[in-house]
């Protein structure tokens, strides 16, 4: 079976960076830089097969005058011949993720389509798009591995647990046991990086000269931010990887000197991590590593901090969301504002760059911007952040403002464009947010 996997491009829509002030546009985030994971480990699960893994968001960063998306599936699906195309789908993503399907069709009406992905877990009914056959919500490399052995066989797809398939009432659920499936532990899959070794000169953050790759600890998230979508995608669970499977990855990708640990909180089991970090320094592991870390765990546990960055930790993504108590109560954050500034006095001390997050509500008025830049001057970080706390389809938050919302295309839904009304004018709401990324102790982007 020829299988064709394919990494969406990033939406284009950024309206801070639209509206913002200049002097600050090359602070703005344009992309979100790092290989497709999910897609490299649906690759793994199906290595016995022909397999090619196709990364547009890398092939427009290495030729931004590549063919249109359209075009490039079209020639993609040619060249290729593919049995199958998968897609990974985010929901900012999610109208290129159609196209690629409907080009698939386009030229091969037999290519079976498939979507997963955060999308297609939090909303699988919404591919109500004809041109996507199956859609497979959760943690799928296996149930992936069953659709094509039942294709190649000649077997009803229906034949397969835990997936949705196009039928001519649209999208029916099929039923029977499922395999369990620990992606973390027992059924880890190795993934093979060679796949993308056509942008690897892409995945460069800031002014890395070194290209970085991303390799998670675990999955999941045990807390329950109202605007986040990672926990209810796992369903509140959180599943940790095994560190000997951890150090054996670490030490196979020599090609990439930064890793990225993507997990939504890496620091959760301190036990863990402690061992984790003996085992890096044992071993004399040397790499920069990039993680994201609570600003709670920095303020209480200060200790593992030191640790990490002996073995290599250089910069923390930090998620400070407010500088108000109130609103981190109503987003279930877990953490008060103290917790921030005490972080950011742990990580400075210890040599560690701090990629600092806010969100900006979309009711913030002239007062409140006026009091966020005034605490995020008094409480500086070498990098900073700040987007539009965005209603994520799938979420709490989405459920408790729905009525509110006005703007229900996805491309939008990448935390620089508000899809609510907004109390200040529309522009000048964008503008404010625009300008408050010059508000930092750096010169330079991560």
């Amino acid at each position: 079976m020829k299988v064709l996997l394919i990494n969406p491009p990033r939406s284009p829509e950024n309206k801070i960076l639209k509206y913002a002030p200049e002097a600050a546009k090359r602070f703005i985030h344009k992309k979100l830089i790092g290989p497709p994971l999910g897609l490299l480990t649906i690759a793994s699960a199906v290595k016995d097969h022909d397999v090619i893994v196709f990364d547009t968001k890398g092939e427009y960063d290495l030729n931004p005058s590549a063919l249109p998306l359209g075009k490039l599936v079209k020639e993609l699906v040619e060249r290729y011949k593919p049995d199958v195309v998968g897609v990974t789908v985010i929901t900012s993503e999610f109208n290129d993720s159609i196209t690629i399907c409907r080009v698939s069709k386009e030229v091969d009406p037999t290519i079976l389509t498939v979507a997963g992905g955060l999308h297609a877990t939090l909303l699988p009914y919404d591919f109500t798009d004809p041109s996507v056959d199956v859609v497979i919500p959760g943690q799928c490399p296996h149930i992936f591995k069953e659709l094509i052995i039942a294709k190649e066989s000649g077997l009803a797809l229906d034949t397969v647990a835990g997936i949705l398939i196009r039928k001519a009432t649209g999208l029916e659920k099929t039923y029977g046991a499922m395999s369990t499936w620990d992606s973390a532990g027992n059924n880890y899959l190795k993934i093979d990086r060679s796949h993308l070794e056509r942008w690897i000169s892409t995945y460069k953050v800031g002014n890395s000269p070194d290209p970085s790759t991303y390799v998670f600890t675990s999955l999941g998230c045990p807390y329950k931010c109202t605007f986040c979508s990672i926990w209810t995608q796992f369903k509140g669970k959180y599943h940790q990887r095994q560190i000997e499977s951890l150090i054996e990855e670490l030490k196979s990708i020599p090609e990439y000197p930064v890793v990225r640990f993507a997990d939504a909180n890496t620091v959760v089991d301190l036990q863990f991590m402690n061992h984790l970090f003996d085992r890096i320094l044992e071993e004399k592991i040397d790499k920069t590593l990039v993680m994201d870390i609570r600003a709670d765990v920095a303020a209480h546990h200060p200790e593992i901090i030191e640790k990490m960055a002996r073995g290599g930790l250089k910069v923390v993504i930090c998620g400070f969301e407010s500088f108000r108590d109130k609103e981190l109560k109503q987003y279930k954050k877990g953490s008060p504002a103290a917790d921030n500034q005490k972080a950011i006095e742990v990580f400075h001390e210890h040599g560690i760059m701090v990629r600092g997050n806010y969100v900006i509500p979309f009711n913030y008025g002239e007062d409140d911007f006026n009091a966020l830049a005034e605490y995020s001057s008094a409480n500086p970080v070498v990098f900073a952040g700040y987007t539009i706390l965005t209603p994520m389809p799938g979420t709490v938050y989405h459920q408790q403002i729905k009525d509110q919302i006005i703007d229900n295309n996805y491309n939008n839904y990448n935390f620089f464009n508000a899809v609510t009304r907004t109390s200040l004018p529309y522009e000048e709401f964008h503008e404010r947010v625009g300008a408050l990324w010059l508000i930092k102790k750096g010169t330079d982007v991560i």
